[in-house]
């Protein structure tokens, strides 16, 4: 193994060691021992990451085994690493944005009585999704897919005493199941048909694979492995319908939140699918599945944000809409410009989430924004921070999040693939609406009437329902027996204060790279050779070859930013929330009123969790009782059981008619058995 080699392995390593370290010995080393050792393991694997992306840079690409595990009918069963320019840049995203969040946690879970647990499971969380992005076969990246999965499951059930957190992480570990379904038999097709796991064979072999068609059904074989992959994607990366579990995921703390949902866990599909552009690319059917399904979520779930009061919540919304973005630009081929987006987004959204969490702080754990109101004169690094956040996820020029949200929008306007209509005018629409909801939090949060020390009374007059309430609970409630959500947030005549330094610190870290990483790497990421060898184009999908031609630098595609329609729309949205959040903020709940039937299908997140409740939750139920009804009390125990010592007991009563005592009984019992014998074989002969 060379020395570069060595480097590899140690960057899953050193997070993997914090988090046995925190996890196992947590109680010997203690609370600073916990943040230290993990926080020491992820800022290795940080600045290896960065020394191998220099090194990726100049020209050094690895793709190999590390570790043979076993072979299995001519199938290698590997760990081993692929290390490319989309391996190092998301490497990067993972390590920095996981390094803030672990600094943020330090002030942020400052009291919480598992403090040692949880640094343990974010370090875990980060061994795993490195394992994943860099993976060179499909068995490790399916450990490292069902890593993510388990620890999530884990952090977002973190404070286990409240119900409402174990019915979350139930609901999101048994709908990435479902995906995980679609995702298994993807690979599973690769396997059989392509004879190997490792992407680079897969890939060589990817024109034999476009010919072929699965037997007895004729389905073209490579469509059906692209969808089965993509339906891993939509419940990894929160697509309609499997979105269901991510806003829920909130239960969590934040700085969980910002690290599943920011740059790690529900990035994983997009980034698997770049990864298998040369397989994607020879299937248009599966291409318009991937660019309707999220242009649907793009839209649809922007929507929802608009009626959300969690602050936590707007901002999970805001992600399922992102992600949607990003979905279509796999769908259009403008793969480069999904991962692009997905970095950009690692960076705002991650802010954002950490912004909320220290906006929360600050108003002692009240989330309802009702609540708040002016925190800007008491929080001003988390007002500034948050307002830098919210302009690169509205895709203000020379924000960040307008060079990839813009490249996508003008991806999919080149675009000549089924359902590109469709998309153009969701993504186009979702500009306004994500600028709406965005700056409705933003100002109900920073401005306008402070609201905050008289929590609760006001609620009737701002359209206060049950449901919102739900949601409005104590971040810190370890447990449900002390928990009051009518005694959470600032007392009367109590004012907001600023987070700690180890708060503070991370969100000016993130807004840096929010404002100018889109600036400084569009032309090399989009543009220039970045991805050159590792994401695939086919010749007739052009949208990206033709946007190169007409780009001319990042000056100047901000400056022309100024003057299309997503800034015309972002602009709208953005002046819309002020007037009704600022100017006249009674109207907002006659708005709701007067369309109280879609501001209810709306609040009912489109019912698609009593559907799933009515449909599955309730036939799995049913399928359930029956199981237990006839299967288990009828048959095994009825029958199997049961009728097994009713039979042995009939057969010893008939037996005892023949044990009597009289030998004459027995000379003709003998008797009878003797000629029954002889008529057998005369019969025979």
């Amino acid at each position: 193994m060379t020395g570069m080699q060595k480097l590899y392995l140690l960057v899953p390593l050193a997070p993997l060691f914090g988090a046995i370290m925190a996890g196992l010995f947590g109680k010997i080393i203690g609370r600073r021992g916990a943040h230290t050792v993990t926080i020491a393991g992820v800022a290795a694997a940080f600045a290896l990451s960065v020394i191998i992306f220099q090194d990726v840079q100049a020209g050094n690409t690895f793709n190999g085994t590390l570790y043979h595990w076993a072979s299995s009918g001519g199938l290698d069963l590997e760990v081993g690493f692929m290390i490319d320019s989309l391996t190092t840049m998301m490497m990067l995203v993972v390590t920095f944005v996981s390094l803030m969040v672990h600094i943020y946690t330090i002030g942020y879970m400052s009291e919480d009585p598992g403090y040692q647990r949880f640094f343990s499971y974010i370090s875990l969380f980060t061994f795993s999704m490195l394992m994943l992005v860099m993976s060179n076969n499909f068995l490790q990246l399916f450990f490292g897919w069902e890593a993510v999965g388990l620890v999530s499951y884990l952090l977002i059930g973190f404070w286990y005493t409240r119900p409402t957190a174990i019915f979350a992480n139930l609901k999101a570990f048994l709908v990435n199941r479902v995906g995980d379904f679609g995702f298994l038999l993807g690979i599973g097709l690769i396997a059989a048909f392509a004879g190997t796991l490792n992407y680079t064979e897969v890939f060589a072999k990817a024109g034999e694979l476009a010919g072929m068609t699965i037997p007895e059904t004729g389905w073209p074989l490579i469509t059906a492995i692209c969808i089965g992959l993509f339906i891993g994607a939509m419940g990894k990366s929160a697509q309609v319908p499997l979105h269901v579990w991510l806003p829920d995921s909130m239960e969590g703390p934040t700085p969980i939140s910002a690290l599943i949902h920011a740059a790690t866990m529900v990035t994983a599909g997009i980034f698997m699918v770049a990864r298998m552009s040369p397989l994607f690319e020879l299937s248009e059917t599966a291409l318009s599945f991937v660019l309707i399904v999220g242009a649907t979520t793009a839209l649809f779930m922007g929507f929802l944000g608009i009626v959300q009061h969690d602050i936590k919540r707007v901002v999970a919304y805001s992600t399922l809409s992102q992600l949607g973005y990003m979905t279509v630009a796999l769908g259009v081929s403008a793969y480069s410009a999904a991962v692009f987006h997905l970095m950009t987004h690692a960076f705002f959204k991650a802010l954002l989430f950490l912004g909320a969490g220290s906006v929360i702080i600050g108003m002692h754990h009240d989330q309802d924004m009702r609540n708040m109101g002016g925190l800007w004169k008491y929080m001003p690094v988390t007002w500034i921070t948050s307002l830098l956040g919210s302009l690169a996820l509205i895709g203000f020029p020379f924000f960040s999040g307008f060079y990839s949200k813009d490249t996508i929008i003008e991806a999919v306007q080149l675009s000549e693939l089924y359902g590109s209509g469709y998309a153009y005018f969701c993504v186009i629409a979702g500009v306004f609406v994500t600028a709406f909801y965005s700056f409705r939090m933003y100002f109900l949060v920073f401005h306008g009437e402070e609201r905050f020390g008289k929590a609760h009374h006001e609620e009737a007059a701002h359209g206060h329902d049950a449901h919102a309430d739900e949601h409005a609970h104590d971040e810190h409630g370890h447990d449900d027996d002390h928990h009051d959500e009518h005694h959470h947030g600032l007392a009367p005549g109590q004012k907001p204060h600023e987070s700690p330094w180890v708060v503070t610190v991370p969100l000016v870290l993130l807004a840096i790279p929010s404002v100018l990483i889109g600036y400084l790497s569009i032309d090399k990421m989009l543009f220039g050779d970045f991805f050159k060898g590792v994401i695939h184009f086919a010749e007739h999908h052009h949208a990206m070859a033709e946007l190169g031609e007409e780009f001319h630098g990042s000056a100047a595609m901000a400056l022309h930013g100024f003057t299309s329609l997503p800034f015309i729309l972002a602009m709208s949205g953005v002046a819309l929330a002020g007037l009704l959040y600022l100017v006249v903020p009674s109207v907002p709940p006659v708005i709701a009123r007067v369309f109280s039937p879609i501001h209810r299908l709306l609040e009912n997140k489109y019912y698609f969790d009593k559907i799933n409740e009515a449909v599955f939750a309730a036939g799995a139920r049913l399928i359930g009782r029956l199981l237990w009804k006839v299967g288990d009390q009828t048959i095994i125990d009825g029958i199997a059981v049961n009728g097994t010592a009713k039979a042995v007991g009939l057969i010893a009563q008939l037996s005892r008619l023949f044990q009597s005592g009289h030998i004459y009984q027995y000379a003709f019992s003998m008797i009878i058995g003797v000629f029954l014998l002889l008529a057998f074989w005369v019969n025979r002969g």
